[in-house]
């Protein structure tokens, strides 16, 4: 122990040192106590629960089955993403597994002991900075209340509160889809469900929930059903909610062109010029910026990462890596350099996670659809997260097309080089591309097979020739790259423009340059 009594320089030079190290320590100290204070609440009614800090934080109650909510952030707006994860496996009826359901932007609201999840209306908006104007079109338009708590325990402004009601409940409307293709009667039954928490794990950005879902009834299943269930009367699914942190206000949307073959949104701004439309339409694309703007070539600040099913098996697996590599051609094209890129799926990852894009491998029961979905910012239109489903049975579709085709049974045995097998990993490739062009925003494009083939986002038939021996050669039955208009396409959503570009001129440039060279768009509708 030091004594600091006497009238010793070198003791007041001690003290005076003390006292500085002291004073410091508290400044470091208090503020760290108040953020343990603030963050890490021990509430009583979870004392003996697991905790799993994250977005929302959350706890675990095992023994009740329970999952309750430390609610930190009122009135802030987040995602809302249902999903499923675990689906019914028939093409007809359609609740495929990793399928993408409802996108809604949300934020809690306090009144009294009850706290209320509210979905704003962002149909209608005003873009004035008049507060006034935005005040007058939010209270013309009704919002939606999508759910409700009741505030349990209290501490510092966390409020806690039992959300198991909210997500073991039928919110991917399954039911409703089953009873509308005439398959059944169903409903959701509560005591046969309960919460998946093997799949319910938390992050710093997002929260991800999982519950297990039963519906009985089926007295009139139909066969799209009693050939998918082990017992008709009860069908059970899992079903997937992503509470998620919206993108922060650094993304710049781009105006939709009928021309440029984007989906995208589109909302009623009530404060603009009434000389001009009132609706008004983003694209829908990937956040996506060069490291170097002044480079005519540059790598990304952050490339746009796919993730292929580690489930899907060779060789397939490399097939579909390969076709959905295709798009990296057509950014390359818009001046960036490894911009776009396709990885297996870690083991440690959830597919369901919304930071994965996904291109999912989907088993049925009967040959389907495969499509590219996305999760899609409705302020903006920036995709948050890319979602494919390819169904398996097609690859065995698409060989026995050229099975029937090349009819390769004269002696009896297929020869080695299987040129059957061929032409299906090669339609494989080509439908790779194709879903995963919807999911970086780019809807059908039906003329391009008349335009020597130049888009992925058509649908192409198979291309045959006859050989020297007048036998059919399937060589080239479909592209092995990605086609001219896509490289348009992307160019048109993702093009990085020098600063003082006139955007809207260049980007018209884009679309007329190519309608000159013969390169053209004609969507669904107007196919």
């Amino acid at each position: 122990m030091i004594s600091l009594k006497g009238n010793s320089s070198s003791a007041k030079s001690i003290k005076n040192t003390i006292m500085r190290r002291l004073l410091l320590l508290l400044i470091f100290l208090v503020p760290a106590l108040v953020d343990a204070q603030t963050t890490n609440v021990v509430f009583e009614k979870t004392k003996n629960m697991k905790r799993h800090a994250g977005f929302y934080t959350f706890y675990i109650d095992d023994a009740a089955g329970k999952i309750w909510l430390d609610i930190d952030k009122i009135g802030q707006e987040f995602l809302i993403v249902n999903s499923l994860p675990a689906g019914l496996g028939s093409n007809d009826i359609g609740l495929d597994r990793g399928q993408i359901g409802d996108t809604k932007i949300v934020f809690f609201e306090r009144v009294g002991k009850k706290l209320l999840l509210v979905q704003p209306n962002y149909d209608y908006r005003a873009s004035s900075s008049d507060k006034n104007e935005k005040r007058a079109v939010k209270e013309s338009f009704a919002s939606s209340t999508i759910g409700s708590f009741v505030i349990e325990e209290e501490q510092n402004g966390h409020l806690l509160v039992d959300a198991t009601s909210f997500f073991v409940k039928d919110a991917h409307g399954v039911a409703d889809k089953i009873k509308a293709m005439r398959q059944g009667t169903y409903s959701f039954n509560e005591q046969r469900s309960s919460m998946y928490f093997n799949n319910t794990k938390n992050f710093p950005l997002n929260s991800e929930f999982e519950a297990t879902i039963t519906f009985t009834g089926g007295a009139d299943a139909g066969r799209f059903v009693t050939s998918v269930t082990p017992s008709p009367e009860a069908i059970t699914v899992r079903m997937h909610y992503s509470f998620v942190q919206l993108p922060d206000n650094q993304y710049k949307p781009r105006k939709y062109d009928i021309r440029s073959g984007y989906f995208g949104i589109s909302y009623f701004d009530y404060s603009s010029d009434f000389t001009t439309p009132i609706e008004q339409m983003y694209i829908s694309r990937h956040r996506l910026a060069k490291k170097d703007p002044t480079a005519q070539l540059s790598e990304p600040v952050k490339p746009i990462v796919y993730y292929l099913d580690n489930g899907t098996p060779e060789p397939i697996r490399s097939a579909l890596l390969e076709g959905g590599r295709w798009w990296n051609q057509a950014f390359e094209s818009a001046g960036f350099i490894n911009a776009f890129q396709v990885k297996i799926l870690p083991e440690t990852a959830d597919p369901m996670d919304l930071r994965y894009n996904m291109i999912n491998w989907v088993h049925r029961s009967t040959r389907g659809w495969s499509f590219g979905g996305a999760v899609v910012d409705p302020r903006t239109g920036e995709i948050i997260k890319g979602n494919v489903t390819l169904g398996s049975l097609r690859v065995r579709h698409d060989y026995l097309i050229a099975q029937g085709l090349l009819a390769p049974f004269a002696n009896g045995t297929i020869p080695a080089d299987n040129k059957m097998l061929q032409m299906a990993l090669q339609r494989l490739k080509q439908l790779a591309a194709h879903e995963v062009g919807h999911t970086i925003g780019l809807m059908h494009n039906y003329i391009s097979s008349a335009q020597n083939r130049a888009s992925v986002m058509d649908y192409p038939p198979p291309m045959t020739t006859l050989d020297s021996n007048n036998e059919i050669n399937l060589a080239n039955a479909y592209t092995n790259e990605i086609g001219d208009w896509d490289k348009v396409s992307i160019q048109y959503g993702y093009k990085q423009f020098p600063k003082g570009t006139n955007e809207a001129i260049a980007l018209d440039k884009i679309v007329t340059d190519a309608s000159k060279k013969g390169l053209t768009f004609i969507s669904d509708r107007d196919a």
